[in-house]
C-alpha cells in the first residue's frame, strides 16, 4: 500500500510518501516546499486557502507526485479549532457514547455556527473507576473541516483520511519507539505557529497542550531585537540560533569567552510555559515521572535550543527521527521537521 502524508503549516508544506510491503515499509518521496518565497510578505494571519493550495501543488510538482493519481492522502488539522484529549466517561453503548462525546466536545472547541464533529478512540478501562472506559475524543466542526477539505481539494486531491496533529506525533512515535511501561515519554513538536507537548505512558493518561510560542515568535522578537526586518531575523535565527537574543562578554579573569542569557527571552519564556504544563500533569497525575523528551517540528534544530531547553528543564531531551525504522535510500535533511507527516503517512499505510 502506498500513502502520502501531507503536513499542511504555515510556514512550510511537508510531504513524506510511504510503500508498506508486508512488515516493511520504504519511504519513496521526501521534501517540503515554502509557501511565500518573500518572508517580508510572511502574515500567518493573512495566508489564504489559494496560497496553501498552490503551495501543495508546487511541492507536488518538485517531487514528482501527480495529486490525481493518489488514492490515499492523509492531511492534518491542527490549532485552536481542533481539540484532542483524554476522557473519562461511563461504560455505554455505542450510540449513547457518541452522544455523550460529542456534548463533552462542545465544551472544548470554539463554535462557529456549524455541528461539531467528532471522532474517538477507546484507550481501555480506567484504572482508578471500575465502570468507567477512557477515551481519546478528537473534536473539531464542520465549517473547519469543509475549509480544510477545500485546501485539499483545490491542490488537486481527493481528499482523504483528516487527522490531527497530536495524534499524526503519537503515530509517528509509536512506530520508531516502544512507550514506556512505567512513567511517559513526552512529544515537543516546535512549529512555525506553536509548540504542542505530548505526554503518554503505558498505564498514564494521555495529555496535549498547545503553546502559541514557536518558530515565528523566535523570528518577530529576533527582528526586534536586531532591529531588522522578519526575513533578515529569519537568517540570523538559522545562523545563530538562540545567541541571537543573548550578550556575550570576554571574562578577563580565564580569557574565556562567556555567553550570557537574558533575564528573559522568548526561549525562556517557552522554556517556562512548558514546565508548567508539566507541573500541571504531575499535580493532576501524582504517580507520573517523565523518561525521556523528543524535539521535534521544523523549528526543533534551531541552533542550541535542545540543550538550552535540556539544561533549563533538567532533562534527557533527543532530537526525534521519525525515519529510524523505515528503509530509505533518501538523504533527509533535518528529519525532526517530518514528525507529523511522517504519522500522517503511517496512518493512511494502516488504512484497510
Amino acid at each position: 500500500m502506498i500513502s502520502l502524508g501531507v503536513d499542511i503549516g504555515f510556514s512550510e508544506i511537508k510531504f513524506v510518501q510511504l510503500e508498506r510491503k508486508g512488515d516493511t515499509t520504504h519511504v519513496l518521496k521526501v521534501g517540503q516546499i515554502p509557501i511565500l518565497s518573500d518572508l517580508n510578505k510572511f502574515d500567518p494571519e493573512r495566508i489564504s486557502k489559494s496560497q496553501w493550495s498552490a503551495a501543495i501543488q508546487d511541492g507536488c510538482k518538485s517531487l514528482g507526485i501527480n495529486p490525481k493519481k493518489i488514492k490515499n492522502v492523509v492531511t492534518s488539522l491542527s490549532g485552536s479549532k481542533v481539540n484532542v484529549r483524554e476522557i473519562a466517561t461511563l461504560e455505554m453503548e455505542e450510540n449513547e457514547l457518541a452522544t455523550s462525546l460529542e456534548f463533552e466536545a462542545k465544551k472544548h472547541i470554539p463554535l462557529d455556527g456549524t455541528e461539531a464533529i467528532i471522532d474517538y478512540h477507546i484507550l481501555g478501562n480506567d484504572p482508578k473507576e471500575i465502570d468507567k472506559v477512557n477515551v481519546l475524543l478528537v473534536a473539531t466542526t464542520r465549517n473547519t473541516i469543509n475549509s480544510h477539505a477545500e485546501i485539499v481539494k483545490d491542490a488537486g486531491f481527493k481528499p482523504g483520511i483528516f487527522n490531527s496533529d497530536p495524534v499524526a506525533l503519537v503515530n509517528s512515535y509509536l512506530s520508531n519507539k516502544d512507550y514506556p511501561d512505567e512513567g511517559v515519554d513526552v512529544i515537543l513538536n516546535i512549529g512555525n505557529q506553536h509548540t504542542s507537548i505530548i505526554v503518554w505512558g503505558k498505564d498514564m493518561p494521555f495529555f496535549t497542550r498547545e503553546l502559541q510560542i514557536a518558530g515565528h515568535e523566535f523570528t518577530k522578537a529576533i527582528a526586534k531585537a536586531q532591529n531588522v526586518d522578519y526575513a533578515s531575523a529569519e537568517a540570523i535565527k538559522l545562523e545563530k540560533g538562540i545567541e541571537a537574543l543573548t550578550s556575550s562578554d570576554t571574562s578577563e579573569d580565564d580569557g574565556v569567552l562567556s555567553i550570557k542569557v537574558a533575564e528573559k527571552t522568548v526561549f525562556t519564556s517557552l522554556a517556562d510555559e512548558i514546565r508548567k504544563t508539566l507541573r500541571y500533569y504531575i499535580k493532576t497525575n501524582s504517580q507520573a515521572f517523565f523518561n525521556k523528551f523528543y524535539l521535534s517540528g521544523g523549528s526543533a534544530t534551531v541552533l542550541g535550543l535542545q540543550s538550552f531547553l535540556a539544561d533549563l528543564l533538567k532533562v534527557e531531551m533527543e532530537l526525534f527521527n521519525p525515519f529510524e525504522n523505515v528503509s530509505s535510500d533518501r538523504e533527509v535533511t533535518n528529519p525532526a521537521q517530518y514528525a507529523v507527516a511522517m504519522g500522517l503517512a503511517i496512518t493512511g499505510n494502516e488504512k484497510e
